[in-house]
C-alpha cells in the first residue's frame, strides 16, 4: 500500500429521507439498523434504514440497509 492509498479519503453517497445527497465514510459508521415498529413514529417519512457513526450522530437514509450495508462494505 502506497502512502497516497493510505491517506485517500473514500466516501459514498446515499440519500436523505427528501432525496438529498449525503456523503459519508464508510469507516465511520459503527452499526446499521433497520427501522423497528418501535422507532418507526421517532424518523421522518421515508427513512428506510438508520447509520450510527463512530461520533455518536445519527444518520437517516431512504436506502434500505441491505443497500447501504453493500455500499459500506464495497468501500471498506
Amino acid at each position: 500500500m502506497t502512502l497516497a492509498e493510505l491517506f485517500a479519503l473514500t466516501l459514498i453517497t446515499l440519500h436523505g429521507p427528501n432525496g438529498q445527497e449525503i456523503d459519508i465514510n464508510p469507516n465511520e459508521v459503527s452499526s446499521v439498523r433497520d427501522i423497528s415498529v418501535a422507532t418507526e413514529g421517532h424518523f421522518g417519512k421515508g427513512v428506510r434504514c438508520l447509520l450510527f457513526m463512530t461520533n455518536g450522530k445519527v444518520i437517516g437514509t431512504a436506502e434500505t440497509c441491505f443497500d447501504a450495508r453493500r455500499l459500506i462494505e464495497e468501500k471498506r
